[in-house]
């Protein structure tokens, strides 16, 4: 084999066990909420909650790469919330309410709302539009309003 080509195959090589790694560290990272107790759940999704809206605070004065994290972590956790949410994880300090339950689609669809939001934040913060950025910001705090209005007392 001729030296270009034993680099390509090497280089190759690297590039998919590099692959591997990254969807091992991925699925390592996703937590198994099936396994997790009810207080454990309950102190997950506080976290998650607490972790968001300090970040939201702040949001309006990131650009950049600040930004484009935030809106990362903001993903991660409107992906992870609703199935921190299993029936019967009403224990402890929770302030849910049994209505998630009883409307689980209009519970969901705000999640999905606040990842779209999410999602639509780090585009924005990518492109550097300002306001594009606000108004997904916008979006997002008005999930947060919605869903403890209607889920949570």
């Amino acid at each position: 084999m001729s030296l270009p080509r034993l680099a390509v195959f090497f280089a190759a090589g690297a590039l998919v066990a590099g692959f591997a790694v990254n969807a091992a560290a991925q699925d390592a990272a996703t937590p198994d909420f099936a396994a997790m107790s009810p207080e454990e759940l309950v102190e997950a999704r506080q976290g998650a909650m607490k972790e968001d809206g300090g970040l939201l605070r702040g949001a309006a004065a990131l650009t950049g790469a600040d930004a484009v994290a935030a809106a990362d972590t903001l993903i991660r956790n409107y992906t992870n919330l609703p199935h921190m949410f299993p029936e019967g994880s009403i224990v402890g300090d929770s302030k849910a309410l049994p209505t998630i339950w009883e409307n689980k689609a209009g519970f969901d669809a705000i999640f999905a709302k606040g990842l779209q939001g999410a999602n639509d934040m780090k585009a924005a913060a990518e492109a550097g539009d300002a306001a594009a950025y606000a108004a997904a910001l916008q979006v997002i705090g008005g999930t947060c309003g919605e869903c403890h209005q209607k889920f949570r007392s």
